[in-house]
């Protein structure tokens, strides 16, 4: 799946410094099942309901989500959050979506 130029985007950033290992947690994750590739600063997972990127820098991890629709952007947002809060599990993590 390509990089959608129309739909719905979203974006978050998450202060946690395991930004890199989170990172690679979730892609090795879904990599199982679709498509994903990654190094240790970006990556990108293609779901059914649309494509998140991801970047970790100095202490923020950057989450930016394309969907072609807002109840898909929805079920992607709840994915991301879910395994990610699982795999930051000792963390008081916080995920805010914002329209980008």
């Amino acid at each position: 799946m390509a990089e959608q130029s129309s739909g719905v985007s979203s974006v978050a950033g998450i202060a946690t410094a395991n930004a890199s290992r989170y990172l690679q947690q979730l892609c090795k994750h879904f990599a199982h099942r679709i498509p994903a590739n990654f190094d240790t600063a970006a990556g990108q997972i293609e779901f059914p309901s649309g494509v998140c990127h991801l970047r970790a820098g100095e202490g923020l991890l950057e989450l930016s989500l394309t969907s072609p629709d807002p109840g898909s952007m929805t079920e992607l947002q709840d994915v991301v959050a879910r395994h990610l809060l699982r795999f930051a599990f000792r963390e008081q993590m916080r995920i805010e979506w914002q329209p980008a």
